[in-house]
């Protein structure tokens, strides 16, 4: 049986879902609560709005404290990615293993995962992404510092956004702009 909750975040309301011990999906904020729960039962037809469990509060303190400012990893907890296809697993592979404030290139993680060559199938898959924020994807950017796209409702500005709560560098280089937030290009 799957069950999933909404829960409120510095960036808006979120949801989990999660069948048995294991969370099978996240959802980052959408325009408002209605659009939240029709997107989530288009994606999750048979999910059953639900007190979360122990191990989803858990989840759910993490992610909250984490879009909050503090650093926290949340490659710990308990994910399912068996629905996805094994080029999609070795990419959230490596992409759990970013840590908060840090980033990946599309082709970094391409080359992780011994593909070199293959950062558009890479960002592809990031696309795709069914546990958004618990696998980072947000912390995966085109080359030369450049954002690259982002599934999530808000596109590009949510991805700014959470990189900027994260103080994540674009670069190893130090730069003299590092305390300033991060910023969509203009138009």
């Amino acid at each position: 049986m799957q069950s999933f909750c909404l829960f409120e975040t510095a960036i808006g309301s979120c949801a989990l879902v999660w069948q048995g011990e294991t969370i099978i999906a996240a959802q980052l904020p959408e325009h408002d609560e209605t659009t939240a729960r029709r997107r989530l039962a288009r994606r999750f037809p048979e999910a059953g709005e639900a007190e979360p469990v122990a191990f989803v509060r858990e989840a759910i303190a993490e992610i909250v404290a984490l879009l909050a400012g503090e650093q926290r990893d949340l490659a710990h907890l308990p994910i399912d990615l068996s629905a996805t296809s094994e080029f999609n697993q070795r990419v959230y592979r490596v992409t759990l293993a970013i840590p908060p404030g840090e980033t990946l290139t599309y082709g970094e993680v391409a080359a992780r995962i011994g593909e070199p060559g293959a950062a558009r199938a890479v960002g592809v898959a990031l696309g795709q992404n069914p546990i958004p924020i618990i696998v980072p994807c947000h912390r995966v950017l085109a080359a030369g510092g450049k954002t690259g796209g982002f599934s999530a409702d808000g596109g590009v500005e949510t991805k700014l956004r959470i990189l900027t709560i994260e103080k994540a560098r674009t670069s190893a280089e130090p730069s003299l702009f590092d305390s300033l937030p991060l910023e969509a290009r203009r138009r």
